[in-house]
């Protein structure tokens, strides 16, 4: 049996909000869409459950902690490494986004790196289990919600 669940606009203004600022306490949510706290509570406990809220992030400014370089690396895998690549993903503190991905290549990693050498020290690292390129992200551009 499929779970399907209905999102109405209520539900869609609860997370409009929640992704602006995901620490907003049910009161201050519900004065926003006109509904109570409690209200608010259910309605959040109910996605959550669904699923359609699947966690919370924290979100970091990561040239405060000393880290210069935001990129995105590109790998096209080498027949049979794939596995071993995805263990490496998981042992790197610098990579904070792997997707697996179509297209010429396989793997997409956002990474923040400390500096040039930092970026050049990863690379080498992902040159053995694949080809890469990589492109440095010079600015972040927030969509803005219809």
């Amino acid at each position: 049996m499929k779970n399907e669940s209905v999102v109405d606009n209520i539900d869609h203004r609860i997370l409009s909000s929640l992704k602006k600022n995901s620490r907003i306490s049910f009161a201050d949510l519900g004065r926003i869409i006109n509904l109570s706290p409690s209200a608010v509570r259910e309605r959040i406990q109910k996605m959550e459950d669904t699923g359609i809220i699947k966690h919370y992030n924290l979100s970091l400014d990561y040239k405060l902690l000393g880290y210069t370089i935001e990129a995105f690396v590109l790998v096209k895998v080498f027949h049979g490494n794939l596995k071993a690549l995805f263990m490496l993903i998981n042992k790197l503190p610098e990579i904070k986004e792997a997707h697996r991905i179509t297209g010429n290549q396989n793997v997409h990693l956002k990474v923040v790196l400390k500096d040039q050498l930092h970026l050049q020290d990863l690379i080498d690292k992902l040159m053995q289990y694949g080809d890469t390129t990589t492109f440095l992200i010079l600015s972040d551009i927030t969509p803005q919600e219809t």
